[in-house]
């Protein structure tokens, strides 16, 4: 049999930290990238004796998640205790939620080949990050850093609707997407604050029962999610097809090698032993609270990409493009406001911008330059300072070294030749130079005159004036 004959089935447990200056229970900072262990406290070290206290930020940013991904928010609701042992768990339990969460049934719906598709969502609840382990391979040790230890998380559970790694990816993008949105997470995934658990199912189409899970854990890359999927259906059938059955466990994705690896045996709820948490009080919401929180939500994606259609008159696939982020789509509309020219920022952030976010796969939040240096950029094509090409080497300087395009052009040298009589001294030498071309354009073949140009445009570097030369160009084969 080939894999056309079976059917994939994925759910996901999506990760995304919160973005409060403070940790869940405790008054220590969140900031990435701090010396290991300098950001913690008796609480999120689990001391016994401490009190943790709930910040009530995480519960406003949760309630916002739930509404923007249409879920019905719980009025009352609790936390739990997780038990489980690891060494960067400091306590030997994780606070989290188990069967009161804060938001449950909604869904974030996705675009597909076949249509607009709904993924439900089971739920969204709250708890708390753990720390990390560091391994040093060759000395065959294992530091741990406990500054993420307490660091508030929402885990947003999906049903097992999902049926192709494209579609995991298109959901994923999604859901990151309408988190930027809310501004409940910065979504760096480089960071680990938007990471995914992926569970993966295969059974032959036809049946109704559901083939036996895998789960490959902690994946914060689209590229190494999209990579395992496949992987992992091939396994998965490849164990079936040669009469052996899949075994639930959790697995490693190796990005090297291209292959995942086993880690652990799948751990049923009932494994954690949950309880509820003594040391906290329920959580119970008003309706007000609610919808104060509805009534406050920002501009969605979904929202923003029709407003781009009619107010900018963007193509329905450009628009998509750019509100798929918000940093793309604050970038587009601030630098509006710079040059007045909306189809100029979208060429650039559908272009060039993308295709080197594209090559050094960086997210749209690291872009360095902002959009006061874009708007400036094209002014300076519209008024005639640089020409398209030179612009393009300008854009990629902004990237490597950030600083306002004109000290870049005044430092390259790169200010575009407008003199007329400049322009004309150049256009002769060429045409005296290229005596074949002249004819082929004399004789209807109108590709030597975009020659004649691109010879101009190497001789000056890319200074010349595009339009200046293809104008006077013509005037002289014409005479």
């Amino acid at each position: 049999m080939s894999r056309e004959d079976y059917e994939v089935i994925i759910g996901l447990e999506v990760h995304s930290e919160l973005s409060t200056k403070t940790k869940i229970f405790c008054s220590c900072p969140t900031t990435f990238g701090g010396s290991p262990n300098t950001q913690t406290c008796p609480i999120c070290m689990g001391m016994p004796g401490t009190l943790p206290v709930l910040n009530e930020k995480v519960v406003e940013y949760a309630v916002k998640a739930g509404l923007a991904t249409n879920c019905e928010i719980s009025r009352n609701s609790k936390n739990d205790r997780k038990n489980y042992f690891y060494p960067d768990l400091p306590k030997a339990y994780q606070i989290s939620q188990f069967d009161e969460p804060l938001c449950e049934h909604g869904y974030v719906e996705i675009d597909t080949e076949n249509g607009k598709k709904k993924i439900r969502l089971t739920r969204i609840h709250i708890e708390e990050d753990a720390g990390k382990l560091n391994h040093d391979e060759f000395a065959g040790d294992s530091l741990v850093d406990l500054n993420r230890a307490g660091v508030p998380l929402i885990e947003i559970v999906s049903e097992p609707d999902l049926r192709s790694s494209e579609e995991v990816e298109n959901y994923l993008r999604k859901l990151k997407s309408i988190l930027e949105y809310i501004e409940v997470s910065d979504c760096k995934m480089q960071e680990g604050s938007f990471r995914a658990d992926v569970n993966v199912s295969v059974r032959k189409k036809g049946e109704s029962k559901l083939g036996t899970r895998t789960e490959m854990k902690n994946m914060n890359s689209f590229r190494s999610i999209t990579r395992a999927i496949e992987y992992e259906i091939d396994r998965q059938i490849d164990v079936i097809e040669d009469g052996g059955e899949v075994e639930q466990e959790s697995l490693r994705w190796d990005d090297v090698s291209g292959k995942t690896f086993p880690m652990r045996d799948k751990e049923d709820a009932q494994d954690y032993r949950y309880f509820p948490d003594p040391d906290l009080v329920a959580i119970k919401l008003s309706d007000e609270y609610i919808e104060n929180i509805r009534k406050n939500l920002p501009e969605l994606p979904e929202s923003r990409k029709e407003r781009y259609l009619t107010q900018y008159n963007l193509s329905e696939k450009d628009a998509k493009i750019i509100t798929s982020s918000k940093y793309l789509s604050d970038l587009f509309e601030n630098a509006i406001k710079v040059c007045n020219n909306p189809k100029a920022v979208s060429n650039w952030i559908i272009s060039d911008i993308s295709r080197i976010l594209n090559e050094t796969e960086i997210d749209p939040i690291e872009i360095p330059f902002d959009s006061n240096q874009l708007g400036k950029l094209i002014i300076l094509i519209d008024k005639g300072t640089i020409s398209s090409s030179i612009a393009k080497k300008v854009l990629v300087e902004m990237f490597e070294h950030p600083r306002d395009p004109e000290d870049i052009i005044d430092e390259k040298g790169w200010v575009q030749i407008s003199d007329e009589g400049a322009i004309k001294d150049v256009v002769m030498r060429v045409l005296e130079a290229n005596p074949q071309s002249v004819a082929d354009f004399k004789g209807g073949k109108q590709k030597a005159l975009g020659f004649l140009v691109g010879q101009a445009m190497k001789e000056t570097r890319g200074k010349a004036n595009p339009q200046m030369l293809n104008q006077m160009f013509l005037e002289e084969l014409n005479k």
